[in-house]
């Protein structure tokens, strides 16, 4: 699907997301619940608040609108990551 959030993603949720982030969080995706059923341009993430410091402090399912959660960092997709190995 495209536009769908991966694993490691970092969101940001304000009001654009839902009403329910009138104090904006920021969280780390988990996984998109594809599997339940919501409104047009809606969708459920398992997902775990971050404190200001990238801490993990609440696991939590949001219920939030596509077009409003901002990407704040993404991990490179898998299979594309470079790794450096020093021989010697």
């Amino acid at each position: 699907m495209p536009g769908a959030f991966r694993a490691g993603d970092v969101v940001l949720l304000t009001t654009a997301a839902s009403v329910q982030f009138s104090k904006p969080i920021v969280a780390r995706v988990i996984r998109e619940l594809t599997d339940r059923h919501t409104y047009h341009g809606w969708l459920w993430l398992d997902a775990y608040e971050l404190s200001r410091r990238g801490e993990a402090v609440a696991r939590r399912e949001l219920f939030v609108m596509r077009d409003g959660v901002r990407v704040h960092s993404r991990l490179p997709a898998p299979g594309r990551r470079h790794v450096t190995v020093a021989v010697g």
